[in-house]
């Protein structure tokens, strides 16, 4: 069996006007995240970490925020492609470990609904992703409430 580990990384800014989609949930929040999709920092970075470690290139590359076609497009089908995408090379999820840094709002009332949602999409156990929450203390543009951030290390097996 062969075992690799993947790192993903994505920020998106805050803005009013906009919706927040955060591990495939809409949030009420008075700001949302802006993007070319529709900005879910967490399933991003899941998606490149899972690219990264089945050696893939990543997120922007498989998906440009160039395209027409991706323009408003629901986070969770990028994230169910790119499973597809690591399958066909042989790969299949061991687990994910993910944080999310955002000052406000809170999100741990909505981490499990977070895990089942994304375990669908995925078509993995939901024992398999672990989903934390930071905040920045209110320094830096998380503290300040002008973005958002998630990390995500995954691990792939074949």
């Amino acid at each position: 069996m062969k075992i690799r580990v993947g790192f993903g990384y994505d920020v998106h800014q805050l803005a009013e006007g906009e919706e927040f989609w955060l591990g495939g949930i809409q949030l009420d929040h008075q700001k949302g995240s802006v993007g070319h999709s529709d900005g879910d920092v967490l399933i991003h970075a899941i998606c490149d970490a899972l690219l990264g470690a089945a050696n893939m290139r990543d997120i922007g590359y498989h998906f440009p925020d160039t395209s027409v076609e991706l323009k408003g497009i629901d986070s969770k089908i990028l994230l169910k492609k790119t499973v597809e995408i690591i399958a066909k090379k042989g790969f299949t999820i061991g687990n994910i470990d993910s944080t999310i840094a955002l000052q406000k709002p809170k999100i741990n009332p909505h981490i499990d609904k977070m895990q089942k949602i994304l375990a669908e999409v995925m078509g993995i156990d939901i024992e398999d992703i672990a989903i934390k929450a930071t905040t920045t203390e209110k320094l830096g543009f998380i503290g300040t409430e002008d973005g958002v951030a998630a990390y995500a290390t995954v691990l792939i097996q074949k």
